[in-house]
């Protein structure tokens, strides 16, 4: 008899959370933003949705980011990025920096990728392609949070979320690592130093199990907002023993009913952008 080939199939999970839409974080001034994300980081504005002057919608990849104008949002943590030049990365934020003299706009490059602040503090970190997956996206999202708390984060998003999730060590501390669709993850990463108020910014996924994860974040209480059939929102992750709050970070959590689900999105840079 001949002998099958034997697979991991584990490896092509992608548990619940079936995909990662955006990062929300308020700009003081869109001009200044534009500036930034299309003429330095090079990215790709919505030309369909959010054209006007109140709100930006930035596309990198199948993922977003949503700028509203108002008083500055700042993430408690790193935006991961993944773009195919990281040289005229360079060339563009230098060729920017004159404009954004004044601001919190930094820039530097290390060995493995290019350390980026916008000019209201949000900290990026651009990596190259390092696979045939993705060579234009966002792949992490990476959150600071307290001492201790990892475990009973990754507890939560599996089961309140049906997500997977998975706790590890590296040479930057603890964390926990929660899968957002193909290519992307949600870290929590363990810090000392003490963790700004937080100041309203958000991120979208889309869930499965759309009444089900609703169900129990209502059994819970966490349910924040009730935006539409199709939408919901919460922000508290909890320990699910005690009900003690681990780390606040709000979601909009949408159904893949929901109207914009794996909209196509238009990039400039390249077209391999992971949804395959």
């Amino acid at each position: 008899m001949t002998q099958l080939p034997l697979f991991d199939r584990t490896t092509q999970d992608v548990g619940n959370i079936v995909d990662f839409g955006h990062v929300n974080v308020r700009v003081p001034d869109q001009q200044t933003a534009i500036i930034f994300y299309i003429m330095g980081l090079g990215l790709t504005r919505d030309p369909y949705l959010r054209t006007g002057v109140d709100n930006a919608w930035i596309n990198i990849g199948s993922s977003q980011f949503h700028l509203p104008v108002g008083p500055a949002q700042v993430l408690r943590g790193v935006i991961g990025l993944v773009m195919p030049d990281l040289d005229a990365l360079m060339a563009r934020l230098t060729k920017i920096a004159p404009r954004l003299a004044g601001s919190l706009f930094a820039f530097a490059r290390t060995q493995d990728c290019v350390e980026v602040t916008c000019p209201w503090g949000n900290r990026i970190r651009v990596h190259a392609p390092d696979n045939d997956h993705l060579e234009l996206g966002m792949p992490y999202v990476e959150i600071d949070t307290a001492p201790g708390t990892t475990a009973g984060i990754a507890r939560f998003y599996t089961e309140v979320l049906g997500a997977l999730a998975r706790c590890g060590q590296d040479d930057a501390g603890t964390f926990a690592r929660i899968s957002m669709g193909l290519h992307e993850s949600l870290v929590f990463r363990e810090t000392t130093r003490d963790l700004a108020p937080y100041d309203g910014h958000h991120l979208q996924i889309t869930v499965a199990d759309f009444s089900g994860v609703h169900r129990r974040l209502l059994n819970r209480g966490l349910v924040t907002e009730e935006s539409n059939a199709s939408q919901y929102r919460f922000q508290d992750i909890t320990d699910l023993d005690t009900g003690n709050v681990l780390a606040t970070l709000e979601h909009e959590v949408r159904s893949m009913r929901h109207p914009l689900y794996a909209r196509a999105l238009v990039n400039h840079q390249t077209s391999r952008i992971g949804k395959t």
